[in-house]
């Protein structure tokens, strides 16, 4: 019997705030236990939560750029259960009018492109950590209360490398927004994974299982991988997949925590605390203004608009930082295939080099603009524009002030070029004479190489090549000739 693997993941993202969702509290990631911890973090009896408008505009801007269609004003509700995480015994969330609903992101698996439906993206407040102990448990609230978004797909990954694609293009999505750093190991982004297998043709849903609160993406794939084996040796037993919460250990095996519950038992109901609030026209349209291009259609524009290749658009749409440094050299009219060839090399290579990030980096767009722009114009070769880059990154200077400096303008005057090859092939009558009688093809690469010392790399090399060859031949006929 086949079985057809079936994937639903739930994405829990904390948002990138100064406060908590409903709390005064800040909201800052740190390793002190109970540091950022107010009043409502800790559910104390009268409390009264106040909601955070900048992540209801992040949670709204998000849904935007997932395609989902957003409510007419935002209205939280309260689940409720009992858990030590919670310490008020309900969590302040959405239900009933989520911040998106009906969305989709496109993703790129292999040269294919991979729709996944959104179910809903809603805003909720984070949960306490618990730290076990053999004989206790420990509570640390600083988490608690911090703005999370859950974006709920569809059943509709197929694959394990179907869904680590949607969380790293997902994960790129929140970072080009700048709602979040979506960083796993400070725990801003978690995954629920939920997956069953049907029999291949049918239309009937298997028995779902979840695994609950994955931080890395690798575990994620060792998580479905290892379900799938499992599920299906059940199903081949003729048994029956119970539906539970698993839990994935170091081991790449999951293990059961606890029968899972459906969502009538949560007994949602509107939050009594926190009246609506409407969504207008107007503020729902500024958001959406805001919002950047994002990963894949800058990916497409690079191979459609400007002609890349996939390794090149690749390289370049990996991350919002790179992409917008490369557009704004684009901005200031330099040549697309210089600025490429710039970009992927001298200063992706320099960064990774110096163990910095891009924005702290000397060379600005603008002063990379002016270099590419020389080399464009052959006022100097794509050699020397590199090491004249390098230098400004040493020296921290302008690059075009070096240029000034030191009068580095690449030599295109033909006549000048003539004058000091003729002085070179004058001053080196041996090599000159090995060309003529000898027909030593190497003499060409000699004279090349002295030209370029001569004018201290400022020659034209292709010009100088061409005249060399010249200069070179005409020799050779007149000694022919005597």
């Amino acid at each position: 019997m086949k079985y057809k693997v079936v994937i639903g993941l739930e994405v829990h993202c904390e948002l990138e705030t100064k406060s908590k969702n409903f709390s005064p509290a800040i909201n800052t990631f740190s390793n002190i236990p109970n540091e950022n911890v107010a009043t409502v973090d800790l559910g104390l009896p009268g409390i009264l939560p106040v909601p955070n408008k900048e992540a209801c505009r992040r949670a709204l801007m998000t849904a935007m750029a997932l395609n989902c269609t957003t409510p007419d004003e935002v209205l939280f509700d309260r689940k409720n259960y009992f858990y030590p995480d919670l310490p008020k015994g309900y969590q302040i969330t959405q239900m009933t009018k989520p911040m998106g609903r009906n969305g989709y992101l496109d993703i790129l698996v292999g040269k294919d492109i991979k729709r996944v439906y959104i179910h809903q993206l809603h805003l909720e407040e984070d949960t306490a950590s618990l730290e076990h102990r053999s004989a206790y448990s420990l509570i640390d609230y600083n988490r608690s209360g911090i703005p999370l978004m859950e974006i709920v797909t569809e059943p509709c990954i197929e694959s394990a490398e179907e869904a680590v694609r949607f969380l790293e293009d997902l994960r790129d999505v929140f970072i080009f927004l700048g709602v979040s750093e979506a960083r796993s190991n400070k725990g801003q982004m978690r995954c629920d994974v939920n997956i069953s297998l049907m029999e291949e043709g049918s239309k009937t849903l298997g028995t779902k299982v979840e695994m609950k609160n994955i931080n890395a993406f690798t575990s994620v794939k060792d998580a479905i991988e290892y379900e799938i084996k499992r599920q299906t040796k059940i199903l081949e037993n003729n048994e029956k997949v119970i539906q539970e919460t698993r839990r994935i250990a170091e081991d790449g095996k999951t293990y059961a925590m606890r029968e899972k519950v459906d969502a009538v038992d949560y007994k949602y109901f509107v939050e009594p605390n926190i009246p609506p609030v409407p969504l207008t026209k107007e503020y729902l349209d500024s958001i959406r203004a805001t919002i950047p291009e994002l990963k894949l259609a800058r990916y497409q524009k690079y191979i459609e608009k400007y002609k890349l290749s996939e390794y090149d658009a690749g390289v370049l749409s990996a991350n919002k930082e790179t992409s917008d440094y490369f557009e704004q050299v684009l901005s200031y009219g330099s040549d697309i295939d210089l600025s490429v060839n710039f970009v992927t090399t001298a200063i992706l290579s320099t960064i990774k080099k110096l163990e910095i990030e891009l924005k702290d980096l000397f060379i600005t767009p603008k002063m990379l603009s002016d270099v590419i722009n020389l080399v464009h114009k052959n006022d100097m070769s794509l050699d020397h524009g590199k090491k004249l880059l390098y230098k400004a990154i040493e020296e921290k200077t302008d690059p075009m002030e070096i240029v000034k400096r030191e009068n580095l303008h690449q030599i295109n005057d033909e006549t000048e070029l003539l004058a000091l090859i003729t002085t070179l092939m004058d001053e080196n009558k041996e090599q000159v004479r090995q060309y003529v009688e000898e027909d030593n093809k190497a003499i060409i690469n000699f004279f090349i190489g002295q030209t370029m010392k001569k004018s201290n790399r400022q020659a034209n090399p292709n010009k100088s090549l061409e005249i060399i060859k010249i200069e070179l031949e005409k020799r050779k006929k007149n000694n022919e000739t005597k």
